[in-house]
């Protein structure tokens, strides 16, 4: 079972205009009110604990997120084996900070308390790499594996969203090898440059940017930060807290419908035979 070189390569949209973005702002309050918005720190939910988590579990919105120094720790304490030994170079190899708009399409708490923690600060395995952006993102690993195993196989090198134009910097129309077109989007969670043009080099480059890239935007949208999926096409309301919405969005850029529908039936496929794990995924 070897599925070609970008797995997932549909568009991923880019948040509405910012135009949009203000007239939705209006539901921002709302939304957040019930979201840990008190003036008073919400409970750390790994206080109790005397022994690094065995597993990274989805925490629910306005929760205080451990640190990426913190997850980094409790990562390194249970080792993983690499299983995609083509990552080698990109695992070993740590990401950036991002522009402090980063976030900007979102409801302004997204680059004020989301944007500042982006750094794709680590290096390990590939397996640690993702459960370190699921610690410090508070989403259940094994929605990360499977989310990952979708879009790339769990390859860093992959490449997808092969367009005329959006071409990233060094990387024009033909240069990676298909003429006439360049990829948007790279990496293991398959990261689209023209939505997010900040985070280059480094979610080509470093596997943990990827990931973390990805998963801060994912936990602005279960933060009930992007009110702007109410003003494009969707299907139900958009609001906080919704684990497999908000993977849906990262596919199809909308909530919900045909397409994101679609994504999350897979994602739902590969956690449920826990794919990574079988011998056919391994490529060490």
């Amino acid at each position: 079972m070897q599925p070609s070189q970008g797995r997932c390569t549909a568009a991923r949209h880019a948040p509405a205009q910012r135009a949009a973005v203000a007239v939705a702002l209006g539901l921002a309050m709302a939304v957040t009110a019930g979201c840990g918005s008190s003036t008073s720190s919400p409970p750390d939910p790994y206080a109790h604990l005397t022994k690094p988590p065995t597993y990274f579990r989805t925490l629910p919105p306005g929760t205080t997120l451990p640190s990426g120094a913190r997850c980094a720790r409790w990562v390194r304490a249970r080792p993983i084996a690499e299983n995609k030994g083509v990552n080698a170079p990109y695992n070993q190899t740590k990401g950036q900070h991002v522009s402090s708009d980063f976030l900007a399409s979102d409801a302004p708490q997204a680059d004020q308390t989301i944007t500042p923690r982006i750094d794709g600060d680590f290096t390990g395995t590939t397996a640690e790499i993702l459960r370190w952006a699921a610690c410090k993102w508070g989403i259940s690993q094994d929605i990360v594996f499977a989310q990952a195993a979708v879009e790339s196989w769990w390859r860093q090198t992959t490449l997808g969203d092969w367009e005329t134009s959006g071409c990233p910097p060094g990387h024009p129309p033909g240069h990676d090898g298909r003429p006439g077109l360049c990829p948007q989007s790279w990496g293991i969670l398959q990261n689209r440059y023209p939505f997010y043009q900040s985070s280059w080099p480094a979610i080509a480059t470093s596997t943990a940017m990827s990931a973390d890239t990805a998963y801060a935007i994912w936990r602005s949208c279960y933060e009930g930060y992007q009110t702007w999926l109410n003003t494009v096409p969707h299907v139900g309301t958009y609001a906080a807290g919704n684990v497999w919405g908000c993977v849906g969005r990262w596919k199809a850029g909308r909530w919900f419908g045909p397409v994101a529908d679609q994504y999350i039936a897979r994602v739902k496929h590969d956690l449920r035979i826990r794919v990574w794990a079988q011998p056919y995924f391994q490529e060490p």
